[in-house]
């Protein structure tokens, strides 16, 4: 998103507030508030109602000095997390990797995988779930896999890998991050489908994960992984993951990359 399109959303969030000011009349490099109609309670209004928009909050000592039209889309087009809000889909990989003689398409979650994401983690062993997950199940709660398919590919992005079959679309392998509270970091996780152990797929994943994160502004990653989990602490370290015990914690290890 350029300067000129967080101009226009800046203008829209306005129009919510001022509905009869012209748009076109605004000149970017004056106060808004000579140009608009606007209180200070308006004001005060559109502040919030663009941190509501970016996902972002304005402090107090930087409002004084956001008060024209440049001035606040330079400090959105600045600020990762109101880079990462303009994200969509449509920035993500949609690619498609031949893997042992396989096509293996790798793509955006959509919400219309949730049969798909449950018959994919039914069909995990019960050693990948509990490596996964973190506790015993033989299948997901369905709040939980609407969490898990339902995401916004913004603060909850997932990329799934699927191979086609007779009986249709079948997902051997997803990866995901969340957006931490500070909107610097995100942590990942991820599955793959027991028979594409080994076969490479879980790289992939991980690469195009970490290449979206570091497109979208996100400073570091990091993911939680059993400690008796061995083959996942290896394959972390060979995508620069460092491994760092907390104090007190016995059964996982916090792996931690700068992105």
């Amino acid at each position: 998103m350029d300067a000129t399109a967080f101009r226009n959303a800046v203008l829209d969030v306005i129009a919510t507030i001022a509905p009869g000011f012209d748009p076109q009349a605004i000149r970017p490099e004056k106060p808004l508030r000579q140009q608009i109609d606007l209180d200070s309670m308006d004001w005060l209004n559109v502040l919030a109602g663009i941190g509501e928009r970016f996902g972002v909050t304005i402090p107090d000592r930087e409002a004084a000095r956001l008060d024209t039209l440049d001035a606040l889309a330079a400090w959105l087009a600045a600020h990762p997390a109101a880079r990462r809000q303009t994200g969509s889909s449509s920035d993500l990989p949609a690619t498609q990797h031949v893997i042992d003689g396989r096509v293996v398409a790798l793509r955006p979650m959509q919400a219309g995988d949730l049969a798909l994401e449950a018959e994919f983690v039914r069909r995990l062993s019960a050693q990948s779930r509990y490596e996964r997950f973190m506790v015993t199940l033989s299948e997901l709660p369905a709040a939980k896999l609407k969490a898990l398919t339902d995401v916004d590919q913004q603060q909850h992005v997932a990329l799934v890998a699927t191979i086609a079959g007779d009986g249709g679309e079948s997902m051997v392998g997803v990866v995901r991050y969340i957006v931490d509270r500070d909107g610097t970091g995100c942590e990942f996780a991820i599955a793959i489908d027991d028979g594409w152990h080994g076969s490479g797929l879980a790289g992939i994943l991980m690469q195009s994960l970490i290449d979206v994160a570091r497109s979208r502004g996100l400073r570091t990653m990091e993911g939680f992984v059993l400690a008796v989990n061995t083959s996942m602490l290896h394959f972390a370290h060979q995508l620069g993951f460092q491994a760092q015990r907390d104090a007190g914690e016995r059964d996982t290890v916090r792996v931690v990359r700068a992105l």
